[in-house]
């Protein structure tokens, strides 16, 4: 088997900037969905079963694109075709959804909003989705800690952008960020137009500055048979679920860990700003429209920023951590520590009203508001090590040939908690909780804690030999 090449970091990191943009638009979704959905007239108890479009799609979508991308090779490359399809979706998706109250002659408006979130999310998947494979098809084993903390840093820093974008847009340029009900505040509307011209530009960029390897040469690193035809037991829908019977059992393990850990996220990206706005703003149940409601959304595109930025810190020793101490301590440590983060958010409620001097603007919030940014250090370490140690530990335990449908597959543990999460949820924060949207957060952190906890029986490929 011939040796891959060593990359430079600046191959390394071309490789992953498409996902700076995929990622400020998903940190735009996660961040003001909730908040779109809301305005067109969801209630608080539906958001989970509306958010629920978002993991279904990317269990559709990604064994299907990552099948699909093993055996592709054009112009573009094997995974290249699928980034750049997926990223013009996308960015069409995010032109068009927050402008759902437009179609009211043609449909319900919160049915447009719910389609257009489906469409975004499923190009999202996409594009992520073959982003990963790259990664490892590219990366020797030696590099590969470096290859995805680099990825975790872009995702962390496009998450940045994309969380504070409609803060900035109100607080800077004075762009109004309350609307009419039915209709979407124009601050989140030109977000969305930037995110999604950003995410094509980033994405370009990747697919024009990566060259990925030939089949025959790929085929020479990975110690393939580059002339052998694809098992035909392993076509079609038969053959898929034959692929399944064949799971590498790190990757069976890691499913409980990431059960627990996107089940929590699940919850924070719908419950986070009902619970900023009933437990920091003080807003009643259910005023989702009202002036308090709108900057408690605002402010958590703050805390949203905050927790990205501080993953982005954290991937950039990350790797040098994970190489020392190694790949399964690193998760479990911040896995733990994102939890104890959630749980704190419960400590941190109302408060006078103090100044604040963002640099960029100035804006008046409740005390506990700034404190709310403490537990996003714990979630940013977390978030860092979701996205980048699971890919890490995995791509050592599966076929080269392979490698995108295995991936793909994988997203079921991603995808599959966040389906229960939003089946159950509703009725927990209903009948449980009385609609107080804090203790959602703590059931995440409670979550955070068991995956951690699960880590110590994932078995290496190492180890297992």
């Amino acid at each position: 088997m011939k040796q891959l090449p060593k990359l430079s970091f600046w191959q390394i990191w071309n490789l992953s900037f498409g996902f700076l943009g995929i990622q400020m638009g998903f940190a735009l979704q996660s961040a003001n969905v909730s908040r779109i959905l809301s305005n067109l007239g969801a209630d608080l108890h539906s958001l989970p079963l509306f958010w629920i479009a978002a993991p279904l799609m990317g269990l559709i979508v990604q064994p299907i694109v990552g099948s699909a991308s093993d055996r592709t090779w054009n112009r573009f490359g094997r995974r290249g075709p699928y980034i750049l399809g997926g990223a013009i979706v996308a960015a069409i998706s995010m032109f068009l959804m927050p402008n759902a109250s437009l179609v009211v002659a043609v449909m319900p408006v919160l049915l447009f909003g719910l389609l257009m979130f489906a469409l975004m999310d499923g190009s999202f998947n996409i594009t992520m989705q073959p982003f990963r494979a790259l990664v490892a098809d590219m990366t020797s084993p030696e590099q590969r800690n470096l290859g995805y903390s680099i990825q975790s840093f872009l995702i962390n820093t496009g998450a940045v952008i994309g969380s504070i974008l409609p803060f900035i847009l109100t607080n800077a340029l004075n762009i109004a960020n309350t609307s009419e009900p039915g209709t979407v505040p124009p601050s989140v509307i030109w977000s969305f137009y930037i995110g999604g011209s950003v995410l094509l530009l980033s994405v370009i960029w990747t697919v024009f500055k990566t060259k990925e390897y030939p089949p025959e040469e790929y085929a020479k690193y990975k110690g393939l048979d580059e002339q052998k035809e694809i098992d035909p037991k392993y076509k079609g829908i038969s053959g898929f679920f034959r692929l399944l019977k064949i799971t590498p059992k790190t990757m069976l393990q890691l499913a409980i860990v990431q059960f627990f850990s996107w089940f929590a996220l699940y919850l924070m990206w719908v419950y986070t700003t009902p619970a900023v706005s009933q437990h920091v703003w003080g807003e009643a149940i259910g005023e989702s429209a009202s002036k308090g409601a709108q900057d408690a959304s605002d402010w958590v595109g703050i805390l949203f920023a905050g927790y990205s930025l501080f993953a982005a810190l954290f991937s950039i020793v990350m790797s040098k951590l994970a190489t020392k101490l190694g790949r399964k301590t690193v998760y479990s440590f911040a896995l733990l520590i994102g939890g104890i983060a959630y749980l704190s958010t419960l400590l941190f409620q109302g408060g006078e009203i103090i100044h604040l001097n963002l640099l960029f603007t100035e804006v008046d919030v409740p005390t506990s508001a700034v404190s709310w940014l403490i537990p996003m250090v714990g979630v940013g370490i977390a978030w860092a090590a979701i996205l980048a140690m699971p890919y890490a530990i995995l791509s050592d335990s599966i076929p080269a040939d392979k490698m995108g449908v295995f991936m793909g597959i994988f997203n079921f543990t991603i995808a599959g908690p966040q389906i229960l999460s939003g089946l159950v949820a509703g009725p927990i924060i209903k009948n449980v909780f009385n609609g107080e949207a804090i203790y959602m957060l703590v059931v995440a952190g409670v979550c955070m804690i068991l995956g951690s906890i699960s880590v110590a029986f994932v078995k290496t490929q190492k180890e297992q030999s």
